[in-house]
């Protein structure tokens, strides 16, 4: 009999893959990929799979593989997609990929299943994760298999094969949307926020923060070191990555820090509307640039800032296991290796301001960049040095004038 590793959930979708598969006639190992979801029962989930008929099910708790080798990587590079979008499902979606593979590897498994839709990203971004880590890989995606929606056209045909087969599930046929969650974020979208006209952030319940007006009307003050580009300690207080994302989540959730809802370009072509949540990472986004402005070189960091916009581009489409991203990740550890010291950030209703910050690789010089007298800048230096920039423009200037 073939058999199959799911990336395993245990809600609505792939309660209904599971059951779908061992009727294909596939021995299912499900694999609950521990993310830091919160709000669920791991316990019962690995049991519900087993109940449901799973030849195996096993969670892989990857927390910190998830904050120390993805998030904060692309948290160096400074990279949103299209400006706002921080990425946090997009970074899991690999690491699941490859924690399923290596299930699939043990088990002896001929295929990976999973249940992402035809119309999203994430298909996207878990079949090319899988395909770059294991080229023979056979990946089964049932919504993009016409069999499996002839038979489950809508959430009432799954919520009633459910209801027939004694599956237990939480989903009901109306819901305002979907979501998914991680400890680096919750995005939320579909359903009633399909409507551009329906308020996003007050239609949406969140489950890391509050909003702004709700925040409490008093600053709070937040301290975080960095090293080498690695946010290592809050508040004075040494944290690995997973406690460092978890610690900023609870101060800046109560903030109302790090919320956003924005259109977006999917990879498959379509415009989608999202409402996302980050409250940690967008805290770690501003401190972290806070310090490379002290300490990373001027062209260095245009050209970082040059190509971050690719590496976004590169995460949100699912090509983390990729020749050109494995560059990138090779010269932004060496771009970062002076970006350290301390910054410190006053958090107020949604507002993320610069208390004070230092470090030892600190390039700003205030004898040289004082606006008062003396100083160890000789502002006659400029002369000529406007004098040879300005060169090509005057040269131009008396071959083919302006008008003005």
């Amino acid at each position: 009999m073939p058999s199959c590793v799911l990336a395993y959930s245990g809600g609505l979708d792939t309660s209904v893959i599971l059951g779908w598969l061992m009727e294909e006639g596939y021995d299912v190992h499900a694999v609950y990929v521990d993310l830091g979801q919160p709000c669920e029962d791991r316990a019962a989930t690995k049991k519900k799979a087993l109940d449901c008929g799973a030849k195996s099910s096993r969670i892989v708790d990857v927390q910190e593989e998830l904050c120390r080798d993805f998030a904060f990587p692309v948290l160096q590079w400074q990279a949103k997609y299209e400006g706002w979008y921080l990425l946090g499902t997009s970074i899991a979606r690999p690491l699941i990929s490859k924690v399923c593979l290596e299930v699939a590897r043990e088990v002896g498994a001929d295929a990976y299943a999973h249940g992402a839709t035809g119309k999203g990203n994430d298909q996207c971004r878990f079949q090319l994760a899988a395909e770059a880590l294991n080229p023979a890989v056979k990946i089964i995606a049932p919504w993009r298999i016409e069999k499996f929606r002839k038979a489950f056209p809508g959430r009432t045909e799954m919520i009633a094969y459910c209801e027939k087969h004694n599956i237990p599930v939480k989903a009901s046929v109306s819901k305002p949307y979907s979501s998914d969650e991680n400890c680096l974020h919750i995005s939320y979208e579909a359903g009633k926020l399909e409507d551009l006209n329906v308020n996003g952030v007050e239609t949406v319940e969140f489950g890391m923060s509050i909003t702004p007006q709700k925040a409490p009307d008093k600053v709070e003050q937040v301290k975080i070191t960095f090293d080498k580009g690695v946010p290592t300690s809050v508040n004075g207080k040494t944290l690995s990555p997973l406690q460092v994302v978890k610690t900023l989540n609870e101060i800046g959730g109560r903030n109302g820090i790090g919320q956003i809802d924005m259109v977006e370009n999917r990879f498959v072509g379509m415009k989608s509307r999202g409402v996302y949540e980050a409250p940690g990472m967008t805290i770690l986004y501003t401190g972290h640039r806070v310090i490379e402005q002290l300490t990373m070189d001027r062209d260095l960091m245009h050209l970082r800032d040059s190509l971050a916009p690719q590496v976004a581009e590169m995460v949100y489409y699912g090509f983390w296991y990729h020749a050109k991203m494995d560059a990138l990740l090779a010269f932004i550890k060496d771009a970062q290796k002076h970006v350290t010291g301390e910054v410190t950030l006053n958090l107020y209703k949604g507002n993320i301001q610069v208390a004070g910050r230092s470090s030892p690789n600190n390039l700003y010089d205030e004898g040289i960049a004082t606006m008062e007298g003396g100083g160890s800048y000789n502002q006659t230096d400029a002369e000529g040095f406007l004098r040879i920039q300005g060169l090509p423009g005057r040269v131009q200037g008396r071959t083919t004038p302006r008008t003005y």
